[in-house]
């Protein structure tokens, strides 16, 4: 196991995370490639190999149009998110075992599978477990930092209980 390699997942869904939670949106579509891939989707869609999602963008743009769209023009009550991710998983063989550190991810991607709970925080200050499942994703080195060239979040339960407007 590279612990270097897995501390720059571990910072990188930190970091991820960090900005949703302080709802700072306008930086989450930078944590993408320019073609990067955000899908939500279920664990049964997911496992029947459906492809699409609850929300679906293939590129760093859709991003910033969602976001956009939140601040703008969609209506949803005032709320927060607060996530708790667990340790990442590394794929074997997601990488050149001739590289070490960072540099693995200059020839290769990373395949990483993080667990999540995601609490949700009203205006009047109820919490409720919003979501909880697991990422799934496939990490490059882009401009000298790592970013998701895909990451699909898959909720182990298919029943949201209201609209899924903060990205997860």
């Amino acid at each position: 196991m590279n612990i270097e390699l897995k501390l720059t997942v571990e910072d990188l869904n930190a970091r991820y995370a960090q900005a949703i939670d302080d709802d700072k949106l306008e930086a989450w579509p930078d944590f993408f490639t320019e073609q990067g891939r955000y899908r939500v989707t279920t664990a049964e869609n997911f496992e029947r190999g459906l492809p699409l999602g609850m929300i679906y963008a293939t590129s760093r743009a859709m991003l910033r149009d969602r976001v956009r769209s939140l601040r703008d023009a969609n209506v949803y009550e005032a709320q927060r998110y607060r996530h708790l991710l667990g340790a990442p998983l590394l794929e074997a063989g997601a990488h050149s075992p001739s590289k070490t550190g960072v540099n693995a991810l200059t020839d290769n991607a990373i395949n990483a599978r993080t667990s999540f709970i995601v609490a949700r925080i009203m205006h009047t200050g109820e919490t409720t477990l919003f979501a909880s499942g697991r990422y799934h994703d496939q990490i490059v080195l882009e401009d000298g930092a790592p970013r998701f060239a895909e990451k699909t979040v898959i909720l182990d339960s298919r029943l949201i209980d209201t609209l899924l407007a903060i990205p997860l």
